[in-house]
């Protein structure tokens, strides 16, 4: 087994990385190699292939973990996907919410695993394995980055601009099929399931849901703030209010779509472990 890390990512850290190549020595599962992103490149298929390398382990948070599994779409191996970032939202998908860094291994070395091939929320922008994010309410990234860095200033500004575009960007509404409210929300989560993408609106109609909104974005814990659920459907055509483009994340990455853009679902075109029996 490989390893490929990213010590950006929120659980990383040389001393996480060493903890978890000696519990995969201790359970029978040993790393024989380590890749360093973004010091080293995402290894390709054929690199694995050339290195009879089966299976990759990835400890890093949902956005590089997005970047290396579908720049490793068509590679016949299979992906365990570890808690190695802030909010580990894949890992919690594949492994249940609870399981922790220890027990995901020790269940993939006693083969109680099995490889599946979730379904993702596709658009032009890419695939969302975790989660997409669609409105102004994206604007919260830079924030979220810059707390990471410990850039004060850059929190300042990123905080003052966030909550301007929360109130007064171009919000977004579902237009086919013509689901919630038609004034549109200033965030609509996308997640993807075995059923369909759920779709959910986040609003802040008063002062006090808007501070309550404000907070959980900024915590990323998206569904702490006010929500409706707006469905679960095997496609949808969003569109912005106001006909500006689309602002989105994609399993936390940011990207912008045009005016009105349309989601839907595919497999995952490779092979991931999933250890969780509800998956």
């Amino acid at each position: 087994m490989w390893l490929l890390t990213n010590f950006r990512s929120g659980s990383n850290s040389e001393q996480a990385v060493e903890l978890l190549q000696s519990q995969c020595d201790e359970y029978g599962c040993p790393i024989v190699r380590t890749i360093c992103f973004p010091d080293h490149d995402f290894p390709t298929p054929q690199e694995l292939d050339d290195a009879n390398v089966e299976r990759l382990a990835v400890f890093t948070g949902d956005g590089t973990l997005n970047a290396a599994i579908t720049g490793l779409y068509g590679w016949q191996g299979e992906i365990l996907v570890l808690p190695g970032g802030t909010m580990n939202l894949l890992s919690k998908r594949l492994h249940g919410p609870d399981a922790e860094l220890a027990e995901i291994i020790q269940r993939v070395s006693s083969g109680a695993a099995t490889s599946v091939r979730p379904l993702v929320a596709r658009c032009e922008a890419g695939d969302a394995l975790a989660g997409l994010l669609a409105g102004p309410g994206t604007a919260w990234a830079g924030v979220r980055e810059a707390m990471r860095d410990l850039d004060l200033p850059a929190i300042a500004e990123g905080t003052s601009d966030a909550l301007a575009e929360t109130t007064g960007g171009a919000m977004v509404r579902c237009h086919s099929p013509q689901l919630g409210d038609p004034e549109g929300y200033p965030l609509i989560e996308f997640t993807p399931s075995h059923r369909g993408i759920q779709l959910d609106g986040f609003h802040a109609e008063n002062p006090g849901e808007f501070l309550q909104q404000s907070i959980a974005l900024l915590k990323r814990n998206f569904r702490e703030g006010p929500h409706t659920r707006l469905g679960i459907v095997p496609e949808i055509t969003l569109e912005t209010v106001d006909g500006g483009p689309l602002d989105i994340l994609v399993d936390g990455e940011p990207a912008q779509l045009g005016r009105r853009a349309k989601f839907t679902v595919a497999p995952c075109e490779v092979d991931l472990l999933a250890t969780h029996h509800g998956f």
